[in-house]
C-alpha cells in the first residue's frame, strides 16, 4: 500500500528527454541562452509543466499551439462541438496567462512535422521543445519531426504521475495486467508540483500573434464546466476541501449525471490544464489535514489506472487500434459492422433505454460517467456485435476528456483484447439499470425511450459488411 500521504520529493523531477518512447534518454546541455520554441500539446498550463519551465531559460522563446484536423478514422470525422468549445477555452486563458509575462501563444492549424520546421528557419530557432504524448500517430509525428527539423528536438515527460526513469521496471517489461502494475508503483514517491513560472523570454520580435478562434458552443446547463486551469483548480478545491466530495467518492462514483459523485477533473487533466502531481498533491494535503479512507485512497487508484493506460499506449503502438488489440493468444472474436446498427447507437437510438439516455447525454455535453461509459460499451460489442473500434472513435470524437490510453484501453479492456485477465466484461443492461437508474429519472431526462424499430433493415444495398482485416494497421492512426 502507499505511504501515509504520497512523500512529496523535494528534488525536481524535469522528465525524461528521450529521442523516442523507447529510446534511452538523452540530456542537452547547453552554455548560452538561445532562441528557443515551444510546442504546446497536452501540457495547456504553466504551473507544473515541467516542459515549458525547461526552456525558460532562454534568450527568446516562441510558444506555439498547432490545432490538427483529426484524420477520418471508422467513418467518423472532425471533432465535437463541446470537446472543441473546452479545448479553445483551454487555450483563450492560457493565452492571457502568457500575456501577463510578457508572452503569447502563436496559434497555427496544420502539421505540426510542417509548420514547426518552417517556424525554426524563419525565427532562426536553436533548439524546439515539447513534451511526451501517447500514441502510435502522436510517436511517428515526432520521428517524422526530429527528421525534418534543422535543429536539436527535446522531448520532455508527460503529464503523469511518474516520469519513465522512476518505473521500477523497463517500459518493454511493463505488466500486462494493472494489478500488478499498481503493486509496483503505489509506494513511489511523487515529486512536488513545480509552480509556475515568475518570467519567461520574450517571444522573437516581429512574430505576429492572430487571435484565436472564437468559442461558438456554451456548456450545457447540466455540465457547466468551463476550460482553463483556474476553472480546474477551482473544481479541484470543491470536490475535496471544499464539499469534500473525495471523502465519500468510493460510494458515489457511478452516479451517473455529473457532479453528483465524479470529480469531473478529467477534462483538465486530459487536455493538461491540471497534472495528474497537482491532483494527487492535493489529494494527499486532503488526507493528512482532513481524513483519509477507502473513498480517498479510489481516487488515487483510478490516477493510477489513467497511470498504467499512458504507458500501455506508449508501449502498445499500433496494437492500441487493431481489432484483436494485444492478442495475449485469446479467442478471436467474430463481427459485422451494420452501418444502421452503429448508426443507432451513436445517435441514442437502440433498443436499450439507459444506452440511449448514455448517448444522449454524450452528444449533448461531451461527457459520460465512467459506469456509464462501459455500460455503453458493453451494449455496442456485445449486444450490437460491432467492432469496438467505431465505438472508441466515436467516443475520441466527443469526449471533453478524450485520452487516448484511458480510451482505447478502457474500450480494450470491455471487449476484452487488452489488459483484463477474464476476457472482456459484458454487462447485462437491465441489471445496470436497475441499480443505477432505478426510478428511470436519467432515463426520463436524456428521452432514453424511444420508439421501436426493427432489429434489421435489409438488401442487396446495405447487407452487413464483414469486420476490417484485425491484423492490418488503422491506416488514419
Amino acid at each position: 500500500m502507499r505511504g501515509s500521504v504520497y512523500q512529496l520529493l523535494s528534488s525536481r523531477q524535469h522528465g525524461d528527454l528521450a529521442g523516442s518512447p523507447l529510446r534511452t534518454p538523452c540530456t542537452f546541455h547547453y552554455n548560452d541562452p538561445m532562441r528557443e520554441l515551444y510546442w504546446l500539446q497536452q501540457d495547456l498550463r504553466l504551473q507544473d509543466n515541467p516542459g515549458l519551465l525547461g526552456h525558460a531559460a532562454a534568450s527568446e522563446l516562441l510558444i506555439v499551439y498547432i490545432s490538427q484536423e483529426p484524420r477520418p478514422w471508422c467513418n467518423l470525422r472532425g471533432v465535437g462541438a463541446q470537446r472543441s468549445r473546452m479545448q479553445l477555452e483551454h487555450l483563450l486563458e492560457l493565452r492571457q496567462e502568457l500575456q501577463a509575462l510578457g508572452q503569447d501563444l502563436l496559434f497555427l492549424e496544420g502539421h505540426p512535422e510542417q509548420l514547426l520546421p518552417a517556424l525554426a528557419r524563419q525565427w532562426r530557432i536553436e533548439r524546439v521543445g515539447t513534451s511526451r504524448c501517447p500514441g502510435d500517430y502522436e510517436t511517428r509525428q515526432l520521428d517524422a519531426l526530429r527528421e525534418r527539423l534543422p535543429v536539436p528536438l527535446q522531448v520532455h515527460g508527460g503529464n503523469t504521475l511518474f516520469q519513465r526513469q522512476m518505473l521500477p521496471f523497463a517500459l518493454e517489461d511493463l505488466p500486462a495486467q494493472f494489478t500488478a502494475f499498481r503493486r509496483a508503483v503505489e509506494h513511489l514517491a511523487l515529486a512536488e508540483p513545480l509552480p509556475a513560472p515568475a518570467r519567461l523570454p520574450p517571444p522573437p520580435a516581429g512574430v505576429a500573434f492572430p487571435p484565436l478562434p472564437a468559442a461558438d458552443n456554451a456548456p450545457h446547463p447540466s455540465l457547466p464546466l468551463r476550460g482553463g486551469s483556474r476553472a480546474g483548480h477551482r473544481r479541484l478545491q470543491q470536490f475535496t476541501f471544499g464539499e469534500e466530495g473525495v471523502a465519500e467518492y468510493k460510494l458515489t462514483r457511478n452516479c451517473l449525471d455529473p457532479l453528483s459523485g465524479s470529480s469531473t477533473l478529467s477534462p483538465w487533466l486530459a487536455s493538461g490544464a491540471l497534472s495528474a502531481r497537482e491532483i494527487a498533491h492535493t489529494l494527499a494535503a486532503f488526507e493528512q489535514q482532513r481524513l483519509r479512507n477507502e473513498s480517498t485512497e479510489w481516487l488515487y487508484f483510478e490516477l493510477l489506472w489513467r497511470e498504467y493506460f499512458h504507458w500501455r499506449a506508449l508501449l502498445d503502438g499500433s496494437r492500441l487500434f487493431r481489432f484483436r488489440g494485444l492478442g495475449n493468444g485469446r479467442k478471436h472474436r467474430f463481427c459485422t459492422f451494420d452501418p444502421r446498427a452503429f448508426a443507432r447507437w451513436c445517435q441514442g437510438d437502440t433498443d436499450y433505454p439507459l444506452v440511449n439516455a448514455l448517448q444522449r447525454q454524450l452528444l449533448a455535453t461531451g461527457w459520460m460517467s465512467n459506469r456509464g461509459r462501459q455500460i455503453s460499451a458493453s451494449c455496442l460489442i456485445h449486444e450490437l456485435g460491432l467492432d469496438w473500434r467505431y465505438g472508441a472513435a466515436f467516443f475520441e470524437k466527443h469526449l471533453i476528456d478524450y485520452d487516448v490510453g484511458s480510451n482505447y484501453g478502457n474500450w480494450q479492456y470491455i471487449a476484452g483484447v487488452g489488459c483484463d485477465p477474464r476476457g472482456g466484461r459484458r454487462f447485462n443492461l437491465e441489471k445496470q439499470a436497475a441499480e443505477h437508474d432505478p426510478d428511470g429519472t436519467f432515463t426520463a431526462k436524456w428521452g432514453g425511450n424511444r420508439p421501436p424499430q426493427p432489429l434489421y433493415v435489409t438488401d442487396a444495398a446495405d447487407w452487413p459488411l464483414p469486420a476490417t482485416t484485425p491484423d492490418c494497421d488503422p491506416p488514419s492512426r
